[in-house]
């Protein structure tokens, strides 16, 4: 059985004061949560504030993005050896932001999946369709066209450690959500293709996140269906009050 997963992407919010308080916050009020995983993808410069908070805890984190080359002179990139060197188990690849603000690229986001794997993290790759794209009926061509630059080629032992999360652009700090109906939908799709692609015990294993408006106040119904597995969290993940509301959701879902 999959386990959850519930991830926070804290994108580029919160000061060092509002950090410390938000995970001193979530530690306090997930004492009981022993069978979800928990993820947490703070800005790069408070990974370090964020290991010594979280080093005696069984919260992971990660980053939000990582460089396509290993090192070398390329300003402002973070690489995943600087990730690993402060306890990153995870990174954030191919989120929407990236894709459609800064013109990442499947290959380039191809290029980062290799890259993490290399270097043992486990890279939780994002993919989604725009408003138009569901309006014109292309979600499933462009969602499956994202996935298959991202794994293509790759073996069943590294997709042991890949995490998938779904994220309708349209539904991302919009206020809207897919209904659970429309998000199963779409996980259903991908772990059918996932099976025909490689193999059904592979596509049994691998985690689907969902990701776009998660709330407390939706969490539950999301979580209840059975192809998707934990939530990659924006907004609400900035309280801690909410974000550990989504987690016990899935304690009981």
């Amino acid at each position: 059985m999959r386990k959850f997963l519930i991830a926070g992407n804290w994108k580029m919010h919160n000061t060092a004061a509002e950090a410390e308080a938000l995970l001193a916050g979530l530690v306090a009020q997930t004492q009981d949560t022993s069978d979800v995983d928990i993820a947490v993808f703070p800005p790069s410069i408070y990974l370090e504030l964020t290991r010594r908070l979280l080093k005696s805890t069984p919260i992971q984190w990660g980053g939000q993005n990582m460089s396509w080359a290993e090192k070398g002179a390329f300003t402002g990139e973070i690489a995943s050896a600087m990730l690993r060197d402060l306890g990153s188990t995870m990174v954030i690849l191919g989120h929407s932001e990236r894709r459609h603000v800064f013109g990442e690229s499947d290959a380039q986001i191809r290029q980062k999946i290799d890259l993490a794997l290399k270097d043992g993290l486990t890279p939780v790759i994002c993919v989604g369709e725009k408003l138009e794209e569901r309006e014109a009926g292309e979600t499933e061509a462009v969602i499956l066209g994202q996935i298959e630059s991202a794994l293509n080629g790759l073996s069943p032992q590294d997709l042991k450690r890949v995490i998938l999360a779904y994220e309708p652009v349209w539904a991302i700090g919009t206020g809207k959500t897919a209904t659970p109906e429309q998000a199963q939908e779409v996980h259903f799709t991908v772990r059918r293709w996932l099976e025909t692609k490689f193999d059904k015990q592979t596509a049994d294993a691998l985690r689907i996140l969902y990701g776009g408006s998660v709330k407390p106040a939706n969490a539950q119904g999301l979580l209840s269906q059975p192809d998707i597995d934990g939530a990659l969290v924006g907004g609400a993940c900035l309280k801690a009050d909410d974000f550990s509301a989504i987690i016990h959701a899935a304690t009981v879902s």
